[in-house]
């Protein structure tokens, strides 16, 4: 693919020893006052949390990345779903943290991945048609908006019996889209900022456990994913 750099190298790290090490990397790499929004946590004793900690334990256990995306016994896939996009949705905001000092109007003046891909913000309410933004303003715009969807208790209900809105699945696949276009900017134009705070392997970490998850459940189309295809490749098969 043209628009992928040479310069990202691969971390050959086994899983095992990364998935350890990943944690606690995350919070010392990726907490330096630069954490570009506030962590949405769940509440101790929910349901979710204990999804969540469940999760974390896996992730951080060694077990082979693909799976720690499987789906517990007797758990519902929902609830699942719910505490991975939360997850992620704090982890892509602690990665875009390390970057976003280096990622302004003026060195990324669109929000792209590349020559070949450029993606334009819409969210029905201030931009009711795809708009082109600076990168910066796409990915606080996104952010926000990811936010607003997974603190509406319409849309991610916390009580337990509370169901799940017919319309909850298309805005999860509609909120991982959006994060994976942060790797994809991230990782086409920020990649030497990551390699300069020693970040390559645990954000690689991070990436394929999204890769991983999102696959299991198809919850991203393929055609979107193809900006970082020759990447993935490499690291996640």
């Amino acid at each position: 693919m043209s628009a992928q750099p040479s310069h990202l190298s691969i971390d050959h790290t086994t899983t095992k020893n990364i998935s350890k090490m990943a944690s606690k990397a995350f919070n010392q790499i990726f907490s330096k006052d630069k954490t570009f929004r506030p962590k949405k946590r769940f509440d101790v004793g929910t349901m979710k949390y204990n999804l969540h900690k469940q999760a974390n334990a896996s992730l951080n256990s060694g077990i082979d990345l693909k799976e720690v995306v499987k789906l517990p016994p007797g758990e519902d896939v929902n609830d699942w779903v719910a505490v991975h996009v939360v997850d992620f949705f704090n982890r892509i905001n602690l990665l875009y943290g390390t970057v976003f000092e280096h990622c302004t109007e003026q060195s990324c003046p669109t929000m792209s991945g590349g020559p070949k891909y450029e993606y334009h913000w819409c969210d029905g309410v201030n931009y009711k048609k795809p708009t082109a933004l600076p990168a910066p303003q796409y990915i606080t715009l996104l952010m926000e908006w990811v936010e607003a969807q997974i603190n509406d208790e319409n849309l991610f209900p916390v009580q337990v019996g509370r169901p799940f809105p017919k319309n909850y699945l298309s805005v999860a696949k509609k909120i991982l889209k959006r994060l994976f276009r942060v790797f994809v900017h991230v990782y086409i134009h920020h990649f030497d900022n990551l390699l300069a705070i020693g970040a390559e392997a645990h954000v690689n970490t991070c990436y394929k456990h999204f890769y991983y998850f999102v696959s299991e459940y198809n919850l991203i189309d393929k055609r979107e994913l193809e900006p970082l295809r020759e990447m993935t490749e490499r690291i996640c098969h």
